[in-house]
């Protein structure tokens, strides 16, 4: 009953209009005031400010400079192996993609097509391929990392809804994450091609590429796409690629006989940045 309640909620509350505000006070150098709501926050969500670069809180002149972090030298090892763990957050889900269709939650499927924008000829790359949904709490460190070596090769913003990603909207929500805005960044490697999905959510006030910058805003509501095939935009294993301004979801995509996720991956696992995801599928 109470989730039902909380999904309803979604749906009725102004979320682009919350959205907007939340950015323009993440991006605010309000002095004494952002100082006191970082440390709320940190205090409030259990943020471990030992591990970042910069432990102090009152240095940071932004609430955004505080929540995109870097982390200390080390803090995060890369691990030996094919495929490693693109951030810090849980396991949504991962598993098969099904006749073109990925698993949200119980009851609730949603098209690699629709995910990336509705171009079939990108999705059929990806047909009886393998995806991972990997969510990102206010806690965790918000960059974004390659799960292994690749090179940029298209970048595409897909405007939509600022649903809330959480476990309880996943549940209650169709299609979630083909619905809400997001920014679809496609790579080639020595395994294929891969897709990272940044999906946006309630309060994220924009996301960042490290070749772009800020992408959204604007929002000009209409699909917007780059290409970089005539560049050399190479980006190694661990390398940073983009980050969340307040927080939300990346979705990974791999074609067919690519990733054999690790046997310790289970929906609902902690995970961190640079431990193994996965070998290369035969």
């Amino acid at each position: 009953m109470i989730e039902r309640v909380v999904v309803a909620l979604q749906y009725a509350l102004p979320k682009q209009a919350l959205t907007l505000l939340a950015g323009r006070f993440a991006t605010a150098r309000a002095g004494g005031l952002t100082t006191s709501v970082i440390r709320w926050f940190v205090g409030r969500y259990g943020v471990n400010m030992a591990e970042a670069a910069n432990p102090d809180i009152g240095s940071y002149a932004s609430f955004n400079e505080f929540f995109t972090r870097s982390l200390k030298p080390g803090a995060r090892p890369l691990a030996q192996a094919d495929f490693i763990c693109p951030v810090d957050g849980a396991i949504s889900q991962f598993g098969a993609i099904e006749r073109g269709q990925i698993f949200q939650a119980k009851g609730h499927r949603y098209s690699t097509t629709a995910l990336v924008g509705g171009d079939e000829q990108l999705a059929a790359q990806f047909q009886d391929g393998s995806f991972a949904t990997l969510y990102l709490s206010p806690k965790d460190y918000h960059r974004i990392h390659m799960p292994c070596a690749g090179r940029l090769l298209r970048m595409i913003h897909v405007p939509g809804e600022l649903f809330s990603v959480n476990p309880v909207t996943a549940r209650g929500v169709p299609g979630l994450f083909a619905r809400n805005e997001r920014v679809v960044c496609v790579f080639e490697s020595k395994q294929g091609p891969f897709v990272l999905v940044l999906v946006g959510a309630t309060i994220v006030g924009s996301m960042a590429t490290a070749w772009h910058g800020v992408v959204n805003p604007p929002r000009p509501g209409h699909l917007r796409e780059w290409r970089y095939e005539d560049r050399e935009l190479r980006f190694g294993q661990g390398a940073e690629m983009g980050r969340f301004l307040l927080g939300s979801t990346v979705v990974m995509l791999f074609p067919k006989n690519t990733l054999k996720f690790g046997a310790a991956w289970s929906p609902g696992r902690s995970i961190r940045m640079g431990e193994k995801m996965g070998e290369r599928d035969g």
